[in-house]
């Protein structure tokens, strides 16, 4: 069949575009920008890539008439605190509009589970989107999840933050609110189940694992899992707002998306039947098995797809396309050169630098910002990376943004999103006489801004002469 995949460079995008090609089906993605589209050559030869911004109202002809099915993926959650339902209602309509002039015969869209008359904002405007796609010129399958378990998901990841980092908590009350977690895996296979099966056209299903858990159960299943104990001591006095705080400071998560994930727990999240899995025959995997099979992901380095490569993980979020030109005026720049003996060796020092791996030299000063910046309402180092030696455009790479990955033309070019009076790059680029320059680049916003810079100067003159130095020590 020929799929129209919307939300392709998401999380579940990316995890459920290999599983349709697999099945041997065309598939279309349709991406915001196909520049920041992290999958690799051979997977690009097979499908056809559209931009769509759902957001700026329907564009004739970018759709191909001759769809069969469409899966609609969009979310907004981790972009806004106030205006995401606005955003999740317009981008339904133009989606509506699009389908209008297809032959398209089934959509399929993944929300969230809904089980109370008083809804979170974040289910509420779930709720209506599915609303609106019922009104539809198609056959509408809605498959409804609660928390999704698996390697790079924001719920996996952040229940990760906490149990590793914190073996003894003093939690918000909604940790003993029920939820029904399900594997990531499941989830694909009920996406992928559903397709064309009449028996599921216009309707509503909930799905979910085997376990109905309160948050407190899946932190110390998660412990147990991992071999170690954890105490959890529940305390009513955290206010929303404070529950939101804690979630950003201990987890790699947005506040952005933080606060959202605070609404939506107070609310239980519990499946009311198990009509699909009765159709698809499917039996659904246990958290501490789902917890099993992410880690064993992770241990190989087989992370297909993470939240934290989003936009909408940091706080650059306008067109970074305009930011690929490092501006050559008004800016204060640290310019470090150095021979090259081995290129592929140098090009792959520079491909892994960041996360586990560190900046090659001062990584502790490195993790003083990233706390420093965490503590001024940044991302921090906490994202980390979603792959130990790949990087592509578009990426998260600590509190920094890949504008540029470019292993031919030997250029990483990033942009960062820590909390600055003005605008940052680094650069590393390889030219013809195998001379690698590593430029550090700030755009000062006023006389704060060039203060900034000249009060770290001395900082920069060990960090950036030893990083380079690291680099090209092969």
């Amino acid at each position: 069949m020929k799929i129209l995949l919307t939300g392709a460079n998401g999380y579940i995008g990316m995890r459920l575009l290999p599983q349709l090609l697999e099945l041997g089906h065309e598939v279309i993605c349709a991406v915001r920008d196909k520049n920041r589209f992290s999958i690799d050559a051979l997977t690009k030869e097979k499908i056809k890539i559209i931009e769509i911004d759902f957001l700026k109202g329907y564009i004739p002809d970018l759709v191909p008439k001759d769809i069969d099915i469409a899966y609609y993926l969009i979310h907004s959650m981790s972009s806004s605190t106030s205006d995401f339902d606005e955003k999740e209602a317009r981008s339904a309509v133009t989606f509506n509009a699009y389908m209008a002039e297809t032959n398209v015969k089934q959509v399929i869209y993944l929300s969230g589970i809904v089980n109370e008359e008083k809804l979170s904002k974040h289910l509420e405007s779930r709720k209506n989107v599915e609303e609106t796609l019922y009104q539809g010129p198609f056959n509408l399958t809605v498959l409804r999840a609660g928390i999704i378990v698996g390697s790079g998901s924001s719920s996996f990841e952040i229940i990760r933050d906490l149990c590793e980092k914190l073996p003894f908590m003093i939690t918000p009350k909604w940790v003993l609110t029920k939820t029904q977690p399900i594997a990531i895996r499941d989830v694909i296979r009920f996406l992928t189940g559903v397709i064309g099966n009449e028996k599921t056209y216009n309707d509503s299903f909930d799905i979910g694992g085997p376990d109905v858990m309160t948050y407190k159960e899946m932190l110390h299943e998660y412990a147990k899992c991992r071999g170690f104990k954890n105490w959890i001591v529940t305390v009513p006095i955290m206010t929303p707002k404070l529950s939101s705080y804690w979630l950003y400071f201990v987890t790699s998560t947005s506040y952005k998306l933080a606060v959202n994930l605070v609404d939506s727990m107070k609310m239980e999240v519990v499946a009311k039947d198990r009509r699909l899995q009765d159709i698809l025959g499917i039996k659904t995997h246990s958290y501490r098995e789902a917890i099993a099979m992410a880690f064993k992901k992770i241990e190989q380095n087989l992370v297909i797809s993470s939240w934290k490569d989003s936009m909408i993980s940091g706080r650059f979020q306008k067109n970074y396309e305009q930011y690929i030109q490092v501006p050559k005026y008004g800016v204060l720049k640290d310019v470090q050169k150095r021979k090259v003996t081995d290129v592929d060796a140098v090009l792959g020092n520079i491909w892994k630098i960041g996360g586990e791996n560190g900046w090659y030299y001062g990584n502790w000063l490195w993790k003083i910002r990233g706390i420093l910046d965490k503590m001024s309402g940044g991302v921090g180092l906490r994202r980390g990376r979603t792959h130990p030696d790949k990087i592509y455009t578009g990426d998260a790479l600590d509190f920094w943004r890949v504008l540029l990955a470019d292993k031919k033309a030997k250029r990483l070019l990033l942009f960062a999103e820590m909390k600055l009076p003005g605008e940052a790059w680094l650069e590393f680029k390889i030219d013809d006489d195998d001379i690698l320059h590593q430029t550090a680049t700030f755009r000062p916003r006023g006389l704060k801004g060039r203060l900034y810079w000249y009060s770290i100067l001395p900082f920069h003159y060990f960090i950036f002469g030893g990083m380079i130095r690291n680099i090209t020590n092969t």
